[in-house]
C-alpha cells in the first residue's frame, strides 16, 4: 500500500491488516501524486503481474484471480473490466446513472460498455510486468492522466488492451456537485498536458465540451456587437438544453423518474467543468508548448 502522507487513520488500519497479512508493505509517497505513487509500487513488485487498485473503489472478489485469467487467455498485454459507479445518496446515485451514461462521459467504454471488446484503456488495468522495462514507468509530469497516457503508449508500442465484464469493480462517486466539479475540472486541464505529449491520443468526445465552451464564450460576446451571433449563441444553448433534458428523460425512463430533475444539472458540471478546466489548461500549460517534450 503507497500512502499519499495521509493524516488520518488511513495507516493504522493497514497496520491492523498486517497482523493478518505480513507480507502487506506500507510505502510512503512523499509526492502525493498518482504516478509518483504507482512508481513506488512498481520499483518493489516482484510478480509477474501487476494489478493498480485505487481508494473510492471496491472490487469483486475474484477480480484478481479474473485478471490472472484473462491475461493467460487473450492476446494482450492489460486486461480490466467495466466499472460500476455508485453513490450513497441520491444526488450520488444520481451523478453515478450521469457518469455511467453515453451523454455523460461519451465513449468511454469501462464505464458504459459490458462488452467484451479491445479498446483504448482501463481503469484498474492488470499487466504483465515485462510492459514496464519496454515503455517505462508512469509519467509523473502528469498529476492526473496519467493511465491513459500510459495506456496510449502501450499501443503505440504494439500492445493491446482488452475489456471484460468478467472483471468487475465498484467506484464510488463524488458525493456533492462542487466535488464533482473539482474532479472534472482537473480532467480538463490536465488532458492539455496529455495533448502536449502525444496529441493523436486524443479523442474526438475529448474536444467537444471545451469547443462547445469557446464557440458560447465567442458567440455570446460577438453578440453584443451583431446579431447574428447572438442567435447562433441562443441556437446553442437551446441544442445543449433539449439534448440534455432528452438523454435525462431516456435514461430515468429506465433508472427512475426521480432522477430527472437532477440529471440535467449533473450532466451541465460535468461538461461545463471539464470544457473549463480544458481551456485554462491551455492557459495554465502554454510555457510547455515551446519546450521539448
Amino acid at each position: 500500500m503507497i500512502d499519499g502522507m495521509s493524516d488520518d487513520n488511513t495507516v493504522e488500519i493497514i497496520k491492523n491488516y498486517q497482523r493478518q497479512c505480513p507480507n502487506l508493505k506500507i510505502y510512503n509517497n512523499e509526492k502525493k501524486i498518482i504516478p509518483a505513487a504507482l512508481n513506488i509500487g512498481l520499483r518493489v513488485a516482484k510478480g509477474d503481474v501487476i494489478i493498480r487498485i485505487d481508494g473510492h473503489t471496491l472490487f469483486e472478489k475474484n477480480y484478481l484471480s479474473q485478471c490472472i485469467k484473462f491475461l493467460k487467455k487473450v492476446d494482450a498485454e492489460c486486461v480490466g473490466g467495466r466499472i460500476e459507479s455508485i453513490g450513497k445518496s441520491y444526488l450520488g446515485r444520481a451523478i453515478a446513472l450521469a457518469m455511467s451514461s453515453c451523454f455523460g462521459v461519451g465513449n468511454v467504454y469501462f464505464r458504459t460498455s459490458g462488452k467484451p471488446r479491445y479498446v483504448d484503456s482501463v481503469a484498474f488495468g492488470a499487466y504483465r510486468k515485462e510492459v514496464f522495462a519496454k515503455i517505462s514507468n508512469f509519467n509523473e509530469d502528469l498529476y492526473y492522466c496519467e493511465d491513459d497516457e500510459f495506456n496510449y503508449r502501450l499501443r503505440k508500442f504494439g500492445g493491446k488492451i482488452y475489456l471484460t465484464p468478467k472483471i468487475k469493480s465498484y467506484y464510488y462517486v463524488r458525493s456533492s456537485l462542487i466535488k464533482l466539479w473539482r474532479q472534472y475540472f482537473r480532467y480538463g486541464c490536465w488532458k492539455i498536458r496529455v495533448l502536449q505529449k502525444h496529441f493523436r491520443m486524443m479523442q474526438p468526445r475529448q474536444f467537444v465540451p471545451p469547443a462547445m465552451i469557446l464557440l458560447l464564450i465567442l458567440t455570446g460576446f460577438f453578440g453584443f456587437f451583431v446579431k447574428d451571433f447572438w442567435q447562433i449563441f441562443m441556437l446553442m444553448i437551446s441544442a445543449y438544453i433539449i439534448s440534455s433534458l432528452s438523454a435525462s428523460f431516456l435514461l430515468s425512463s429506465k433508472k427512475g423518474m426521480k432522477y430527472f430533475a437532477v440529471l440535467p444539472i449533473i450532466y451541465f458540471f460535468i461538461h461545463f467543468s471539464y470544457g473549463l478546466g480544458f481551456l485554462w489548461g491551455l492557459i495554465k500549460f502554454s510555457k510547455y508548448w515551446i519546450r521539448t517534450r
